[in-house]
């Protein structure tokens, strides 16, 4: 019995092929791929709800589950404001509010005139991202 052949019969799922045992990615070297025509609806979407809220003369507050029943703000609280500011182009308002608000806007904004097939984001970057956001918002309510 050969080598490979010893392998195929200890691991069945190998069947001699060598490249089905490549290990896992580790999470930092993952990426996500994103469909870009979805994305392109999902930012046209957000930017006429903003641009209806940004020259509406009523803002109807969304509440956030996680701050409501905890006291603890979530990453995204104060998204709708910030989208609604940065469309008024009141941008310190908009940073104020949260800072990921003007980045969804110009996200938005690139990928209506930016066309490429697919997006791919590292994980990492969206879990730095997020925490960022996070830790704005602890201390922005005073949680830390």
């Amino acid at each position: 019995m050969t080598a490979s052949q010893a392998v195929a019969a200890a691991h069945p799922a190998h069947n001699g092929h060598y490249a089905d045992c490549r290990p896992p990615v580790p999470l930092w070297a993952r990426t996500l791929t994103f469909d870009i025509p979805v994305l392109r609806r999902l930012g046209i979407a957000m930017l006429a709800i903003g641009a209806l809220l940004a020259f509406s003369p009523i803002h109807p507050g969304v509440v956030c589950p996680l701050r409501a029943s905890t006291g603890v703000p979530c990453p995204l609280c104060g998204m709708t404001t910030s989208v609604k500011a940065s469309l008024q182009l009141d941008f310190a308002g908009a940073f104020i509010a949260n800072p990921g608000g003007i980045a969804a806007v110009a996200a938005a904004l690139v990928l209506m005139a930016w066309r490429p097939r697919s997006l791919r984001v590292p994980v990492v970057a969206l879990g730095l991202a997020g925490s960022a956001m996070w830790i704005f918002q602890l201390f922005r309510f005073q949680v830390l």
